[in-house]
């Protein structure tokens, strides 16, 4: 073998610049797909944490208002949303139109919501509200641990500027005000423990300051709503509520026993309880379509759902049923608030009969 052939054989062995430099650059673009793929899985691993953090912390707050949906947005949305297009029984002109009304009812919504939220946050995040709510509610934010006290008052507290520059915008800033004073006597000067009288009051300010609040937002919140009739309307209802809310606290007799309430159920007895909320409803199921000069159906339905509420408390008796006859009450109320609708409606058909 000659040299020659030798040196050709090691010079084959040798890899050549040209694909050295592809092999490197076929390296380099293979590290950085992975790179690549790498960040794309971090993004989307992201971004799946963010949503699921996210739908965690808004279901957390959802949690703290979803008891009084029934209780305080669904009646005070019903006392606005038949008012409004009521509102010349009650001397308020211009009426507003039905497209105007259903335009500002997601608004009267989101007003009674962001009102409603801060102060069940203040209520729930109590040391001895999140002992009960874990005996009998411990789906609720503070028992089930999904925030912690500390968070709960952060949270609260950033919420009442926002109530407030809420009211601002759209309406009824003196009942957020109102809103912001009576939830303050309630949960933290305990206003409703010490004293049934002042429990009925606080409940019943609170049902009016909801209540009208949403009528003014639904109403544009520069119509002049402070007509003298109106106002005597809305004490009858907060009269209403001061003497028959207590029909809330007859199923929950051992838990206000528990956290030394002074319940009417429990600082009179339960049988002069469920009295203390039958005669009163007899009264005020046929005062308040009278007052209002309601048609015959006005009756009958103030009437029998009134009467309904009045023989269920003084006939059934267990926890299960007072919360039902809990729900009938809020129907009633419901029904009362649509008495002046019914009235619009009966008049202006008998004009043009």
């Amino acid at each position: 073998m000659s040299i020659t052939s030798v040196k050709l054989g090691a010079l084959a062995l040798v890899p050549r610049k040209d694909v050295l430099a592809s092999t490197l650059s076929l390296d380099l673009a293979c590290s950085k797909g992975q790179q690549h793929q790498q960040r794309q899985q971090q993004t989307r691993f992201s971004l799946q944490h963010f949503q699921r953090r996210a739908a965690y912390c808004i279901y957390s707050v959802w949690l703290f208002t979803f008891s009084d949906i029934k209780t305080i947005i669904a009646p005070s949305f019903a006392f606005a949303i038949f008012t409004a297009p009521a509102a010349s029984v009650f001397g308020i002109s211009p009426v507003p139109q039905a497209a105007d009304i259903l335009r500002r009812a997601p608004l009267a919504v989101f007003w009674l919501w962001i009102n409603l939220l801060p102060f069940a946050i203040d209520n729930q995040r109590q040391p001895d509200s999140i002992a009960e709510d874990a005996l009998n509610k411990p789906w609720r934010t503070m028992p089930s641990k999904r925030m912690t006290p500390s968070q709960a008052r952060t949270l609260m507290l950033c919420l009442y500027p926002l109530a407030l520059a809420t009211s601002l915008c759209i309406g009824g800033t003196k009942q957020c005000m109102s809103l912001m004073a009576l939830g303050f006597w309630y949960n933290d000067l305990r206003g409703g423990d010490d004293s049934w009288v002042i429990r009925n009051l606080i409940n019943a300010c609170g049902f009016n300051r909801f209540a009208s609040g949403a009528l003014e937002v639904m109403l544009g919140g520069k119509r002049h709503t402070a007509t003298s009739t109106l106002m005597l309307w809305q004490l009858s209802i907060a009269a209403i509520v001061f003497t028959t809310v207590q029909t809330q606290d007859m199923y929950d007799q051992l838990g206000d026993g528990l956290r030394g309430r002074r319940t009417i159920p429990l600082v009179f007895g339960d049988s002069q309880g469920r009295w203390s909320i039958a005669v009163p409803m007899a009264f005020w199921c046929f005062f308040c379509p009278w007052y209002l000069g309601s048609p015959p159906a006005g009756f009958a339905i103030s009437v029998g759902l009134g009467g309904l509420v009045a023989a269920r408390t003084l006939m059934f008796r267990s926890v299960p049923a007072d919360k039902t006859t809990f729900r009938w009450w809020n129907l009633w109320l419901v029904t009362l608030y649509g008495l002046p609708l019914l009235k619009a409606v009966y008049t202006e058909n008998a004009f043009e009969t």
